[in-house]
């Protein structure tokens, strides 16, 4: 059985990849189970994809384990796709989920406009990097999307994040008013984890 690092310290991630990574000939566990301390990855990348790849290869070269590595945020069209890369820091260095939210309404208030909500997808880019593999499958790297909007009044106390002011297409709830078997079904974390899912399912597979 292979230990499956994830190179994340955001409890909300870790928690959604336990509910949904497989079990079966792998052990998930955190970075900072491994590591100690986690070493600061600095996000600089221009895309949620550079991001991901620069955390999963530092991680994965640093305890020579499989290593999966995420990146996500939130991107609104009205405010020209921020906070996009942006997303855990839209408030500032060291800004919580609470105050980052309360910056996205404060900002699309000051657009001036009537509207209620605002068209706005999730996307998440992630990394999976095996540094014992070949060449070849060394690393493997999907994205997901999750299309909707955000209004400007949170509601719901599930989830993290943006998710009190994201509502998903097709649906009149928030992410933080779905149960997480529903929004994992929806969300953009969960498309591209279901790509990771059938890859890992292959490798274990394999002789």
């Amino acid at each position: 059985m292979r230990d499956l690092l994830i190179a994340t310290t955001n409890q909300g991630k870790l928690r959604e990849f336990a509910e949904l990574l497989p079990r079966e000939g792998y052990r998930v566990r955190a970075g900072s189970d491994v590591l100690s301390p986690v070493p600061v990855i600095v996000e600089d990348g221009v895309t949620f994809a550079d991001n991901a790849r620069k955390k999963a290869q530092a991680i994965a070269r640093e305890t020579m384990c499989l290593t999966l590595a995420d990146d996500s945020g939130l991107e609104v069209d009205a405010l020209g796709g921020a906070p996009g890369v942006y997303s855990a820091r839209f408030a500032g260095e060291g800004a919580n989920d609470a105050a980052n939210r309360t910056e996205l309404i404060s900002r699309l208030r000051a657009l001036g406009t009537e509207q209620l909500r605002f068209s706005a997808r999730f996307r998440c880019a992630l990394c999976l990097f095996d540094p014992l593999a070949s060449d070849d499958r060394r690393i493997l790297e999907v994205d997901g999307v999750c299309e909707g909007s955000v209004v400007l009044d949170e509601r719901g106390a599930g989830g993290f994040g943006y998710d009190a002011l994201f509502v998903p297409n097709g649906h009149d709830k928030t992410f933080g008013e779905l149960s997480s078997e529903v929004k994992h079904a929806l969300s953009h974390r969960g498309r591209a984890l279901s790509l990771i899912v059938a890859s890992l399912a292959a490798r274990a597979g394999t002789p």
